[in-house]
């Protein structure tokens, strides 16, 4: 049997530092027919002028999506996980740029996705086994265990990590609750397409990584993506999203 074709698609905005270690990363993991897709956001700092040079030189195969602003990390998956399946990927990953998902953890999870039911497999800090960095204070602690279990009270989507960005999807999970139509960005983003996939019936598995804190660069969190965050699960709940 072949290889799964797997694209990694990595967003970025203001991540050239961190961009070559992530491909690095990657590339030492020898997966078979592993690729990454970077959708840069106009990044003022030149992100998408270093993404372009490990297009041209890099250790494995990357494609660069430039977009002329920077309008949310939702909308730059719906774009980039779209430019993945016209590729031709079987499974399309979601990880960020800023080192916090550790690409060690990327086999076990594209390994569960293969060697189980699961529609979608999420790199989960909440399962036994995950945790987060000790340098996160105490109230990212809180906020994101507060987020977690304010998302789960409402929708019941039975995942520990409702908010995490580090998953892989098979192809036809993406295709099948039709992810161009999600709308959210942020965290919103991440708990819309976990609402999708639950509410067709389809099963969602937890890998356990360490989730590390970011060091170079800032984070791209504002209170505009924090109150959609809030607001998402109640639209979910009473909403017609589901496609």
């Amino acid at each position: 049997m072949s290889s799964p074709r797997i694209t990694v698609v990595v967003p970025t905005y203001n991540e050239r530092e961190n961009l070559p270690r992530l491909v690095d990363s990657l590339a030492g993991l020898g997966l078979p027919d592993l690729r990454v897709l970077v959708v840069d956001d106009n990044s003022p700092d030149g992100t998408g002028e270093v993404a372009d040079g490990l297009a041209a030189d890099g250790p494995i195969p990357v494609e660069v999506l430039h977009r002329t602003e920077k309008d949310g990390l939702g909308r730059a998956y719906v774009a980039g996980i779209g430019r993945a399946l016209d590729g031709g990927a079987d499974v399309v990953v979601q990880m960020d740029a800023d080192l916090s998902h550790p690409a060690g953890a990327l086999p076990a999870v594209v390994r569960a996705l293969a060697d189980s039911d699961a529609a979608v497999v999420i790199g989960s800090r909440y399962v036994p086994g995950g945790s987060v960095a000790g340098e996160w204070p105490w109230h990212r602690k809180l906020l994101s265990a507060w987020a977690n279990l304010y998302v789960n009270t409402i929708l019941r989507l039975g995942v520990k990590d409702a908010t995490a960005g580090f998953k892989a999807w098979h192809a036809a999970t993406l295709r099948k609750i039709d992810f161009a139509s999600v709308r959210s960005n942020g965290y919103a983003f991440q708990v819309e397409m976990n609402h999708r996939t639950v509410k067709h019936g389809m099963r969602i598995v937890e890998v356990p990584i360490r989730f590390e804190e970011r060091v170079v660069g800032s984070s791209k969190m504002s209170f505009a993506v924090q109150l959609e965050s809030a607001l998402m699960p109640w639209k979910l709940l009473f909403g017609k999203e589901l496609s």
